[in-house]
């Protein structure tokens, strides 16, 4: 317990900052990297989930703590094929979205936002080879795709230029061969910017 206190207490003097009020202030901005899983757990042995990667950038507007952010995000899944086999499916896209700040902490710590986003890329399909390893001809092909995107975000704040985050994304990618409806869930770091 007390080798507990003792980091918690380092955690707290390495990450302090300055007043807690100098956060989500209009004109502020952020870049963020995430990681996420997509459609279920992934590990290397599963069959029909993937994850994901992305950057983004979001500015804070008004008092309330909204933001709007646009990045680019790489997913990447499988779909069984087989009796041990897998096709894999990726999507490069784009998006561009409005998080509105929902709820937070009295101490500015925490916050939590509801996003919407419209997203906009290329998907492959086992990257563009049409023939599988047994001489099968898949049908699915190579696409761009649009859509968007619903997000549950919440941000924990270590000082005032770095939060972690947790996010729940449900992604609609309209003109996909293979899916149309992805979930995503993960975890990310926030670096602040003035």
């Amino acid at each position: 317990m007390r080798k507990a206190i003792i980091i918690i207490a380092a955690m707290l003097t390495l990450f302090g900052g300055r007043a807690m009020a100098q956060r989500c202030l209009p004109g502020m901005s952020a870049v963020e990297i995430k990681a996420d899983m997509a459609d279920g757990f992934y590990t290397g042995n599963s069959r029909n989930c993937g994850y994901s990667f992305g950057v983004f950038y979001s500015v804070f507007t008004g008092s309330h703590g909204n933001t709007w952010s646009f990045g680019g995000e790489y997913l990447q899944t499988y779909k069984p094929y087989g009796a041990k086999g897998r096709i894999p499916v990726a999507q490069f896209t784009g998006e561009f979205g409005y998080n509105l700040h929902l709820l937070s902490y009295y101490s500015q710590t925490f916050h939590l936002y509801g996003g919407i986003s419209a997203l906009g890329g290329y998907e492959t399909v086992n990257w563009g080879k049409s023939v599988l390893s047994d001489g099968s001809t898949l049908h699915d092909g190579d696409n761009f795709i649009y859509g968007g995107g619903l997000t549950l975000q919440a941000d924990f704040y270590l000082s005032d230029k770095i939060a972690l985050t947790a996010n729940a994304k449900g992604r609609f990618s309209f003109g996909s061969d293979v899916q149309i409806y992805h979930t995503t869930y993960g975890i990310g770091v926030k670096f602040i910017i003035e």
